[in-house]
């Protein structure tokens, strides 16, 4: 399973990103994609999930302002990221579990797979 993170760069505050997180090798049916971010020397952030039932899950801090959404058929999924502010920059992972726990953020280690990352910077 390859997770591969795109759609990162650098915004100015208030204007909107969309990640795309794209699986290859990935056969789940039952299943729980997660994005994630991180902050230097800061432990991960978990900001949203969705199963694959089409169930989210969403992080307090982004909670309204990132929608999570997937293209099953495709194998991509995305987090669209409004009203972004500087602290909102970070580097972002999407990661996956194979599973039927449902939408979930934590623990982060049951996430067997991981993406390189993608940077997101907001000035």
């Amino acid at each position: 399973v390859q997770l591969v993170e795109s759609g990162g760069g650098s915004v100015q505050a208030g204007e909107s990103l969309r990640l795309s997180c794209t699986a290859s090798g990935y056969t789940y049916t039952r299943y729980c994609m997660a994005w994630f971010r991180q902050f230097p020397g800061k432990e991960r952030e978990g900001l949203a999930a969705i199963d694959g039932n089409g169930e989210t899950t969403y992080g307090e801090s982004v909670k309204g302002r990132f929608i999570i959404s997937q293209d099953k058929e495709k194998h991509i999924w995305y987090l669209q990221m409004n009203s972004l502010k500087p602290a909102d920059s970070a580097m972002y992972f999407c990661a996956a579990y194979g599973g039927a726990l449902g939408p979930f953020l934590a623990p982060d280690y049951l996430f067997a797979y991981w993406g390189k990352g993608t940077q997101v910077t907001v000035s």
